[in-house]
């Protein structure tokens, strides 16, 4: 889903001749079929992401879960008129149906973060949502790709994997952690600082999805601007601290639920495109990757029908960005190696 499909949609609701907008925007007549389950649906990330997928015409099934309220978002988001068909799902027993025939399976299931909270302290409640959720997944529906939300995504992609190898349908090329963020921010704080149009900006990121792990490769950004080492010290830092800067300005009632329902928006889209062969799709994701020691890494990929379709390399690197990579490497091993050894212990 691209920033002027968005922009389409607001169109089309403030002009006259909205219909024949509307035919033209979401005009799926060549569109194959593909199903989208979204587990943790009715929460602060799942009903803002239901929404935006049910504007995107690749979608022809949306599946909705969550442990409850679910059927309530499902009816809201069914009655906007565009091609998917809505469905809702609540509770365990429904979870099978909910996921059978997924095309992407996009996990945003889990509890937010509070003050004071890191994404590590999310570990024991998320880890073990995750390895329930993808135990099913591997039961019902083991080929679809799979886009990790839950934090942190720096282990529980990890844990997915375990989860994945023990049931005996682990493939590296369908399983993704979702860093759309880090580059979303990236793009916008970038563009602010270097004041040229965001929708022409490209920004790589790196590494993880928490903290120093988050790695924006601010030397091979686009459009180029002369920024001076205090800048990109500046900007590096609050991409890596964004969802901190969301959490304390919510103060204590939320944390970034909107930015992160258009991330993950953008990254499944990338997803459809890729499965329906449109070429050289390319969106940085957290995937088992060999372009460091570590088993898992974030960095640009090629997205095809078989979901991964290449690991990118991560290019040339400034002397600050080698810092930096040199700097995340320990603490992105550690978080890998939780979930492996939660997953292969509980």
């Amino acid at each position: 889903m691209t920033l002027s499909m968005l922009r389409s949609v607001v169109r089309r609701t403030s002009t006259s001749g909205a219909s024949r907008l509307t035919r033209r925007q979401f005009a799926s007549e060549s569109a194959p079929e593909r199903k989208v389950a979204i587990l943790g649906a009715a929460g602060g990330i799942g009903q803002p992401l239901s929404l935006l997928m049910k504007l995107n015409p690749l979608v022809s099934s949306l599946s909705l879960y969550d442990i409850a309220g679910t059927p309530g978002v499902a009816a809201d988001v069914s009655h906007i008129n565009t091609r998917s068909q809505v469905a809702g799902f609540a509770g365990e027993d429904q979870l099978g149906q909910a996921l059978e025939g997924s095309d992407v399976v996009i996990i945003p299931a889990g509890v937010p973060r509070k003050p004071g909270m890191t994404r590590d302290d999310l570990f024991n409640i998320n880890a073990g949502i995750v390895k329930s959720l993808c135990t099913a997944i591997a039961k019902y529906c083991p080929n679809a790709l799979v886009n990790m939300i839950s934090n942190p995504v720096n282990s529980t992609v990890p844990i997915a994997a375990e989860v994945f190898k023990k049931a005996g349908t682990y493939d590296e090329k369908r399983l993704f952690g979702v860093t759309t963020l880090d580059v979303v921010r990236a793009k916008t704080f970038y563009a602010g600082k270097a004041k040229v149009n965001v929708s022409d900006v490209i920004v790589p990121v790196v590494g993880g999805h928490a903290g120093i792990t988050i790695l924006p490769l601010l030397s091979q950004a686009t459009p180029k601007a002369n920024l001076s080492d205090e800048e990109i010290v500046a900007l590096t830092k609050r991409t890596q601290d964004g969802g901190t800067e969301v959490v304390e300005a919510k103060a204590g009632k939320g944390s970034a639920t909107l930015s992160m329902a258009y991330a993950g928006a953008i990254f499944a889209d990338a997803c459809l495109k890729g499965l329906n062969g449109v070429p050289d799709v390319v969106e940085c994701s957290f995937v088992q990757s060999n372009v460091t020691e570590l088993p898992f890494f974030a960095s640009k990929v090629r997205l095809g029908k078989n979901g991964v379709e290449e690991v990118l390399g991560l290019g040339p690197l400034s002397d600050y960005e080698k810092k930096g990579l040199e700097a995340l490497l320990p603490e992105l091993k550690s978080s890998i190696e939780k979930g492996i050894k939660f997953a292969n212990s509980n």
